[in-house]
């Protein structure tokens, strides 16, 4: 039998609090998601002043990161890396999404869940989930 291991609510809160205070200090707003190591929601945190759309987005960019075990960037545009990426078309998960700012956390070369964030530019959107999944890995 195999365990898997998975983040808890306490790693989210700590990705939670760590990312909403550097948007926060950049006076920006976004939503924030935490996934466990099978892509389902452990947290979500919408700042005030986000689009509502960023919710289901950022949801996907986790679940995405989480599922595929790469980050959601990666995933559906062949131009990014084609050794990596796939049309999503084919996949048949409308949750699927290839837009940057979902990424798997890695403990121990095992996937243990993924960090979402929407609402921001691309590579920021990347570079907040980034700084999530140091505050979880601390």
């Amino acid at each position: 039998m195999k365990q898997i291991t998975t983040l808890t609510h306490e790693d989210a809160q700590k990705a939670l609090e760590v990312i909403k205070a550097e948007i926060l200090k950049r006076g920006k707003a976004a939503v924030i998601t935490v996934a466990d190591a099978h892509g389902e929601l452990i947290a979500l945190l919408r700042l005030d002043g986000t689009a509502y759309t960023c919710i289901q987005i950022a949801t996907n960019k986790a679940y995405t990161a989480a599922r595929e075990r790469r980050p959601s960037r990666n995933i559906g545009l062949k131009s990014r890396d084609p050794q990596t990426a796939f049309d999503i078309a084919y996949f048949g998960d409308p949750k699927m999404v290839g837009w940057g700012g979902g990424l798997p956390v890695e403990l121990n070369g095992e996937i243990i869940g993924a960090v979402g964030v929407s609402g921001l530019p691309e590579m920021e959107d990347v570079e907040m989930a980034q700084l999530g999944i140091a505050a979880i890995l601390k």
